[in-house]
């Protein structure tokens, strides 16, 4: 009898359809046959499903057995397909019903006792499984909470193989209850908040505007000024995400396989901060079936690169394409994936390799050739996108014992909300997120300048000496500031914050 599933596997961040398909009784040695292009760890399921079967009291075919993974040229990888396999076998050998396989999606892992595990990617299998219309997803019990914020979709989960054995056989008179979403999603209790840092109101209201317009920014200063600090605090003003934000959050991170997101049922950003000896596969994902990186898992959130010109250079200009484009595309021989990347990026760095240049208090030991070799770390194309730009001076000691605290996280995160929402309002009929995000096209519509703001604003350029990339960054910062004050025309004195926030355009030397 042939008895078929449904089941998928992932391709970066997506998942594809896969037909689990087992005809039992054919003539030859009583033996299991896997086919369809299966990796190690899916022919190793064929071990797994035969211990798994008997453990649960049931019976192993004593026929030749052929299952098929089809479609037979797409790569399969991964334990995901132990369950549908054990399913399939029992339904082809009659000793579960099997005209109720077709109307689910199911994976999951089984262990040898048929117990089934958690697998990586249960958001996107019961995407699929509500884009091809199935009456539900079958999945292991904690992998069935994670894919519960997909609505639309029924979201089973089971324990072991006999009980997904005994929902198949009456799925309407079952008593396995469909699984929902854990709407708790109260405000996330940071330790950390703004009013903690002393002095620094220029970068503090620099960081205000780079959230509130998701402009990429870079923070320059000597040691010991507060950049570490600032940065670490940007989460708790980051305004919270959408529904659909939060699923392609929890998307990516389902499909690496990190449960932070999961665990914790809190609508979070993400804040990413890797090692600056973190590899180019390591930060913007690969392998030999692409997976995520970091840029991906800082995706609707923030990416933080600490001491920015020890990354290699290499490393730093791979993330060039992911900050215009919001997605990367990685190709490999077995695949070609795209996965998601819109973060907003935070960095910091010394001024020179000893970290004192323009500071009062400390002498620069850096000759004039160490300053420029360490600045040319970082290429101009990537100093260009970064929007704002701003100086970190070190802290006066007068002000460290000083006691009075200044704006808590929470009375800068309701501006950052405001000015978000007016964004949203702006672009509801486009796919732009945020101010960081126009195009050309909504500059031109969004960012207009009076004649005399034109006249300021070429005059700056051509002092500054910028590239064409910095007049558009430029202006949508200026539309950023302009939305925190809720003005919608752009005034001079928008604009002169904005190109303030060049500092790196400025030479030091």
């Amino acid at each position: 009898m042939i008895a078929c599933t449904n089941s998928a596997t992932l391709s970066g961040v997506v998942a594809l359809p896969v037909a689990v398909e087992t005809n039992d009784g054919e003539r030859g040695d009583p033996r299991i046959v896997l086919v369809g292009l299966p990796d190690s760890a899916v022919r190793e399921s064929i071990d797994r499903v035969q211990s798994g079967i008997t453990s649960s009291g049931f019976s192993l075919p004593r026929t030749h057995t052929t299952i098929n993974l089809a479609p037979g040229d797409l790569r399969k990888e991964g334990a995901a397909f132990d369950l549908p396999i054990a399913l399939s076998l029992l339904a082809s050998t009659k000793q579960m019903k099997g005209e109720n396989l077709k109307d689910f999606m199911i994976a999951g892992e089984l262990g040898l006792s048929g117990k089934v595990r958690g697998i990586r990617g249960a958001i996107s299998i019961a995407m699929l499984a509500k884009t091809q219309k199935l009456k539900g997803v079958i999945l292991p019990y904690k992998s069935a909470v994670e894919a519960s914020v997909v609505e639309g979709i029924n979201i089973f989960g089971v324990n072991s193989l006999g009980e997904a054995a005994t929902f198949l056989d009456n799925p309407e008179t079952s008593n396995l209850q469909r699984v929902v979403e854990n709407n708790d999603t109260n405000t996330t209790q940071y330790d950390l908040d703004l009013s903690d840092v002393k002095g620094q109101g220029n970068v503090k209201r620099a960081v205000e505007v780079a959230v509130a317009g998701s402009h990429n920014l870079l923070i320059v200063g000597p040691p010991g000024s507060g950049k570490s600090m600032i940065s670490k605090r940007i989460p708790t003003i980051l305004p919270d995400p959408s529904n659909s934000e939060f699923l392609e959050i929890m998307q990516v991170y389902s499909a690496a396989g990190i449960r932070n997101f999961v665990d914790y049922p809190r609508r979070n950003r993400p804040f990413r901060s890797p090692h600056h000896t973190i590899s180019d596969v390591g930060l913007i994902g690969g392998g030999s079936n692409p997976g995520p990186g970091e840029i991906s898992l800082a995706h609707n959130g923030v990416l933080f690169l600490d001491e920015l010109p020890e990354f290699k250079r290499s490393t730093l200009e791979v993330l060039r394409q992911p900050i215009e484009d919001g997605e990367v595309t990685i190709s490999r021989s077995a695949a070609k994936v795209t996965l998601p990347s819109r973060f907003m990026l935070v960095a910091s760095m010394n001024p020179c390799p000893c970290g004192f240049l323009g500071d009062p208090s400390n002498k620069c030991r850096c000759s004039i050739p160490q300053i420029h070799k360490y600045r040319s770390k970082i290429s101009g194309p990537l100093l260009d996108r970064m929007d704002l730009q701003i100086d970190a001076p070190a802290v006066e000691l007068s002000e460290l014992p000083d006691d009075n605290k200044g704006e808590t996280s929470y009375e800068v995160r309701q501006r950052v909300n405001s000015c978000r929402n007016i964004q949203k309002d702006r672009f509801k009929d486009t796919n732009i997120k945020s101010n960081a995000s126009m195009r050309r096209n909504e500059v031109e519509i969004y960012c207009k300048l009076s004649t005399d703001s034109k006249n300021l604003f070429l005059d700056a350029m051509k002092r500054l000496n910028l590239s064409a990339r910095a007049y558009d960054r430029i202006l949508k910062v200026s539309r950023t500031i302009a939305d925190l004050e809720s003005t919608s025309d752009i005034k001079n004195k928008h604009l002169l914050e904005a190109i303030q926030y060049r500092s790196m355009d400025r030479s030091y030397l």
